[in-house]
This record gives structure tokens, C-alpha cells and sequence, in this order.
């Protein structure tokens, strides 16, 4: 493979370090984390929790999970971040239309690189192994844990964001509506009640 096209590959996947996540944006929050910022994230609740989910999860590997949380957004360096959402007022994503961005998205990305950066996209993206799985719960959770981080340090102002798109939830709520019915494990529920309990003290 030519050393050109590697590069140039390299180089459009870190876009990921200045994508903002929109739903911060949406909600106002100061100076919001990047995707490649959530990606650490992510990672990091693999390495230091892992472990909490093998009951739920036998057998998997955690050095495995970490490769998939390192590419589990990358595509998002072409696509961008398009927010989940909770309020039923807020425009549906079309999933079809979004995997197939993804998708021509890793084409571009993964394609000069070595197949374990796709194979490792495409795990994820399936859902089929614990690591998968895991890497999901974790991706879910570290949205729970940044939202106790922004409201802890009074990060936010929703006037700041665009209000008329939050009509159904206060402050950082839907956040945890958006994770709560998503998670799919025991473990990753137990972290998720810590998680939103400590956001409730903190707000109080």
C-alpha cells in the first residue's frame, strides 16, 4: 500500500480529535468533549470496570474490548456525531441512511490500514461477541459519567445551546433516558444507578 494514501488515511481519521459531540453542543455545555474524547472515555471504563461485567459477559477479553473502543467512532471523523435522543420531539435518525455513511466512512478510513482496524470496527458495529457488547455498555456509560462531570463543574447554560430542543427533559436528564433503556447487561445497569445517583447529588 502506498505510504501516501496511509498517511492521508491517518490524517482523516484525526478530524475524530476536533469533532464535538452534538449533544453537549445541543445543551450548551462549555468547551464540550470531542468524539476522540469520549473514544478515551470509553476505553478507559473497559480497562478499569471491565472486570464488573464478566458474570454478565463470560469469557471476554478485555485486551480485545480495548481495540474495538478505540475504533467503535472513527467513522464519525467523515460523518460526524449525530446525537441520540430521547425527546419525541426532537427529529428521528434515519439508522439505515447513518450505517451506510458509516460504512463508506470505514471504507475510506480503514482502507489503506490493516484489516484489524476494520475487523474491529465491524465487531462492533455487529454486537455479536462480549467485547462488543461490553464496549457498548461502556459507550453508554461514559455519556452518564461526563454528565455528572459537566454538572459538577457547572459546565453548561441550556440558553447557551438550542432550548426549543429540549421540551421534555431538564438539564442533563436525557442523557440518562437515552442510556437507561439501552443497556443490556446487569452489571452495566448497577453502574448506571451509581452514575445517576451521583448526578441527582450533585444537582441537588
Amino acid at each position: 500500500m502506498d505510504a501516501g494514501h496511509v498517511v492521508d488515511a491517518l490524517l482523516d481519521a484525526y478530524a475524530l480529535k476536533d469533532e464535538g459531540r452534538t449533544g453537549w453542543q445541543l445543551r450548551g455545555v462549555d468547551d464540550p468533549e470531542s468524539v476522540a474524547a469520549h473514544s478515551w472515555g470509553v476505553a478507559y471504563l473497559v480497562l478499569a470496570l471491565g472486570d464488573r461485567f464478566r458474570d454478565d459477559l463470560p469469557g471476554v477479553d478485555l485486551d480485545r474490548a480495548l481495540r474495538l473502543a478505540v475504533v467503535h467512532d472513527v467513522a464519525e471523523a467523515e460523518t460526524g456525531d449525530v446525537a441520540t435522543r430521547a425527546d419525541s420531539t426532537a427529529e428521528p435518525v434515519d439508522r439505515d441512511e447513518k450505517e451506510a455513511a458509516e460504512r463508506a466512512a470505514m471504507a475510506d478510513l480503514a482502507g489503506p490500514l490493516p484489516d484489524r482496524v476494520r475487523d474491529a470496527w465491524e465487531a462492533y458495529e455487529a454486537r455479536e461477541t462480549p467485547e462488543a457488547v461490553l464496549v457498548k455498555e461502556c459507550d453508554l456509560l461514559d455519556t452518564c459519567l461526563q454528565a455528572v462531570v459537566y454538572e459538577r463543574d457547572d459546565r453548561y447554560d441550556p440558553a447557551d445551546g438550542e432550548p426549543e430542543a429540549f421540551a421534555e427533559y431538564d438539564a442533563l436528564e436525557e442523557f440518562f433516558a437515552t442510556t437507561e433503556s439501552r443497556l443490556r447487561t446487569d452489571a452495566g445497569r448497577v453502574l448506571f444507578d451509581q452514575f445517576r445517583e451521583r448526578y441527582r447529588t450533585v444537582r441537588a
